[in-house]
């Protein structure tokens, strides 16, 4: 999917909502328990409950290879699931030296035919473009995230007093456009954000941490949106878990459409 594509749909949609699918199997409502696939099932019935009002759909490979090869098949049955115009993330955290890089973009840009991988830039350069390499394929490199442990090492500052993700967003830049490559920032992380845009004024930036994380959508859409929207929230565990009984797809619906009808107020009013 290129750029224009997804900004189409989300004006179509007037939303920015990227749905993560991080199916915990101890999480999955007990009636879908006797079913010969649950994590299928209920990522079936998400899917259905919430397509209206998001544009892109986010498993995290985790809660899926943490079941061997039935995890890795519900993952594929997901993704085939899923219809053509979602923008899809596999949220695989991969880097490694360039063949294996290589690898894993065949694994999950031809096998699977993910839209786009979230990418850890820690080996640099070469461990990145084996990833751009494919035509119409992403690279959602980590920045800025959202959890607490990010301030370990992404919050230092270098030499040069400017901090290392500043330096990563700098120096990536050179690697790919606004076309091919986007960043992870956390919700969490809104000080940052304006600093963020400047650096980066025409790329898409996918932002986990609203909901659950206390991430504040008005502040992150007020900061962040751009001409071209520029942004994909995730919102994960406050959909899929919106209700634990039978009602759980109505529940998450629900949920998902009351995020979408503040993303269309933030996008007459920021973008």
């Amino acid at each position: 999917m290129n750029k224009s594509d997804l900004f189409r749909h989300i004006q179509q949609k007037q939303s920015y909502l990227c749905v993560g699918l991080d199916t915990d199997i101890q999480k999955i409502p007990s009636h879908l328990q006797r079913t010969s696939d649950p994590i299928f099932e209920f990522n079936k019935q998400i899917i259905d409950a919430t397509a209206d009002y998001c544009v892109a759909y986010k498993p995290n490979i985790a809660f899926y290879e943490a079941h061997g090869a039935k995890g890795w098949e519900s993952l594929q049955k997901t993704i085939e699931y899923i219809p053509k115009e979602f923008f899809t993330i596999a949220d695989a955290k991969r880097g490694d030296i360039g063949n294996t890089s290589g690898l894993y973009a065949r694994a999950f840009f031809e096998q699977m035919n993910f839209d786009s991988i979230t990418v850890a830039p820690y080996m640099g350069k070469d461990s990145v473009e084996p990833f751009l390499a494919f035509e119409d394929k992403w690279v959602i490199l980590l920045a800025l995230t959202s959890n607490t442990g990010s301030h370990d090492f992404q919050t230092l500052p270098l030499k040069s007093s400017q901090p290392l993700f500043e330096q990563v967003i700098e120096t990536s830049q050179k690697w790919a456009g606004a076309d091919k490559m986007m960043y992870v920032i956390g919700a969490t992380q809104a000080e940052q954000f304006g600093r963020i845009r400047q650096l980066l004024p025409g790329h898409f930036l996918l932002v986990p941490g609203v909901g659950a994380q206390g991430g504040d959508l008005e502040e992150v859409s007020r900061i962040g949106l751009n001409k071209e929207c520029g942004l994909l929230v995730n919102s994960s565990r406050s959909i899929l878990y919106a209700s634990s009984g039978e009602d759980f797809a109505s529940q998450a619906a629900a949920e998902a459409q009351k995020l979408q009808q503040q993303m269309a107020t933030m996008l007459a009013k920021y973008c």
